[in-house]
């Protein structure tokens, strides 16, 4: 699954804003959901997946954490996008202000 897709779910976002606080074991993480254990480990396994988390074991627990090489490609890209906007919006702020030196 690629990042953009896991991205699609809410409940997958909500997880990454968890885990912007920083590492939880996958039973906290679950806690803050109402959707089965089994559904809050696809979701997390679809992000580690999509490069977005990682995970490390601790005994029995699994300890999820933001992968910010993952995160790093999705702010990339937004920032392409964000940068191509920009310019369109300088050129469309260019026009406007002819327009109303011409009126």
């Amino acid at each position: 699954m690629d990042s953009f897709a896991a991205l699609a779910d809410p409940n997958r976002r909500r997880m990454l804003e968890l885990l912007g606080d920083g590492p939880l074991p996958s039973g906290t993480l679950a806690a803050s959901f109402d959707l089965s254990a089994p559904a809050v480990s696809q979701h997390l396994k679809a992000l580690r997946e999509a490069g977005l988390v990682r995970v490390q074991a601790e005994g029995p627990r699994r300890i999820y954490s933001l992968d910010p090489h993952g995160l790093a490609e999705v702010e990339m890209w937004i920032g392409r996008v964000r940068k191509d906007w920009k310019q369109r919006l300088d050129q469309l702020e260019a026009v406007l202000r002819a327009e109303q030196g011409e009126a």
